[in-house]
């Protein structure tokens, strides 16, 4: 099927997956905190540099503009991508600032677990669908009040729109994405299936 051919040639598709993973490889959680005097976000909490750890740190607003930063360079590298050669640099674009993110070759490959940058390649690729994802991530945090669970269950529902909606490659893109951000929350799933996940607004 002329889904699963790749239509870009190599060195254009390698040349984007670097630009979107150095994109998404600047560490936003760690050099703003830094910048605050807050120290090491990496050695408290999770040990991550996304916007839930920098949290924290009892900044709010820090958690807020980590959040939005590391959306944006997710939109940014798709977005950019798409404009010059099309969707599919676009995709690519996207991967490689998803993975920049995830495994940061400048903290030894250890990341955030990608759920902004996620919904900033979404924005980038497909802009409607993210209503879809912000409206099940509130349902599910309303019933549960599992933050984790609301983003995961998500992305499941995003794939499956997606692919429904005949988005082609973005859909398979986004299949790829919320398998490696299942990975990642492995650790998150295992309490929730133990009952030990923390919920949203719960101290200590």
């Amino acid at each position: 099927m002329d889904l699963f051919m790749w239509p870009l040639p190599a060195l254009p598709t390698l040349g984007f997956l670097l630009f979107g993973y150095l994109l998404g490889s600047i560490p936003f959680g760690l050099i703003l905190t830094r910048a605050a005097g807050l120290g090491d976000v990496r050695k408290i909490g999770s040990g991550n540099i996304g916007a839930t750890n920098v949290l924290r740190t009892g900044n709010k607003k820090l958690a807020a503009a980590t959040l939005l930063l590391d959306a944006l360079k997710g939109t940014l590298a798709a977005a950019v991508g798409a404009y010059l050669l099309g969707p599919d640099a676009g995709i690519a674009a996207g991967f490689g600032a998803f993975l920049g993110h995830l495994f940061p070759v400048w903290l030894g490959f250890k990341g955030g677990k990608g759920i902004a940058t996620y919904i900033g390649v979404l924005l980038g690729l497909a802009p409607v669908v993210v209503l879809v994802f912000a409206a099940c991530w509130l349902l599910v945090a309303k019933v549960t009040r599992y933050s984790s669970l609301s983003a995961l269950v998500a992305t499941v529902v995003v794939s499956i729109v997606l692919l429904v909606a005949g988005y082609g490659r973005i859909g398979l893109l986004f299949v790829a994405l919320s398998l490696i951000t299942w990975i990642k929350h492995r650790a998150n799933i295992e309490r929730l299936i133990a009952g030990t996940e923390s919920r949203i607004g719960q101290k200590g």
